[in-house]
């Protein structure tokens, strides 16, 4: 087996670094390590994973302000599963806020924040997004509730109370799902975030492809619709997320945490999707 030692990672300018002390978990992180994303996220060895931690600042780069060490931040970064992590965005974590949850929601927010801007749902309509129970879809049902948007949430039999507990109307997937969701009420827009092979249904339901996007489902364009997989400003997504978490209007639980070691697990629990809020890898 070939073993490979990282050199330990220092900021550049407009940079932080930080002892990690937990990393989430994203789907993301098993596509790139698995060359899936090769051509956005080339991997030259030795290289590490993930993107997203929460620690405690022992480094600050030229150029930035505002930030000092000792001081606990969430963000995204590279290569966080790791005992230190460079950060190119960050926020102060929000009192009371614990490092395992912190570090859950750094690109779940991003996303959820951007796919309800780039779907164009508005305050009194109501939005579907299938695929709910995980941390995408938890972020979504929240900021949407929060901003006047009803929600529709389809997950498995197991997280119906979950998604209710988030404000959304819920119903289960498989066979004769569709009719469950109409009788709930008039779709305005959607969401696939499982990539289960919706699409058509999702469009259907809304009647136009236009008000559908996907961030799971490559094939989703070949329908007209939108595959959402570029990030908007992740500085501006983590200040919105630590106002709502402060106003306890967010909160993504933790699904279930793996120790550094264990991380290979991680990615295929993650994998496998059933997920209920947000995975972390614990350092």
């Amino acid at each position: 087996m070939l073993r490979f030692a990282a050199e330990e990672p220092h900021t550049g300018p407009g940079q932080i670094r930080i002892a990690v002390r937990a990393a989430g978990v994203n789907p993301v992180d098993w596509r790139v390590r698995e060359g899936q994303m090769l051509r956005a996220h080339p991997i030259e060895l030795p290289a590490g994973v993930g993107q997203d931690a929460a620690g405690v600042v022992d480094e600050v780069g030229e150029g930035v302000e505002g930030v000092e060490a000792g001081d606990h931040v969430f963000g995204e970064g590279t290569a966080t599963y790791a005992e230190f992590a460079v950060l190119s965005a960050w926020a102060r974590m929000p009192e009371g806020l614990m490092f395992d949850e912190a570090a859950g929601y750094p690109s779940v927010v991003e996303t959820a924040l951007r796919l309800i801007r780039e779907v164009g749902v508005r305050p009194g309509q109501t939005l579907l997004v299938s695929g709910a129970s995980g941390g995408v879809g938890s972020a979504v049902l929240q900021i949407a509730r929060a901003r006047g948007i009803t929600v529709i949430g389809t997950a498995g039999a197991a997280n119906q109370d979950y998604l209710r507990s988030l404000g959304a109307l819920a119903t289960t997937y498989g066979e004769g799902w569709t009719e469950r969701v109409r009788q709930l009420g008039r779709v305005d827009a959607a969401l696939d975030l499982a990539g289960s092979g919706v699409i058509r249904e999702l469009v259907e339901l809304t009647g136009d492809p236009r008000k559908v996007i996907s961030i799971a489902d490559l094939g989703a364009p070949q329908l007209g619709v939108r595959f959402s997989g570029v990030a908007g400003s992740v500085p501006d997504a983590l200040a919105e997320a630590a106002d709502l978490i402060a106003r306890g209007k967010l909160h993504i639980p933790v699904e279930k945490s793996y120790t550094l070691a264990e991380a290979a697990a991680a990615h295929i629990d993650s994998r496998s999707g059933h997920t209920r809020g947000r995975r972390v890898v614990i350092v």
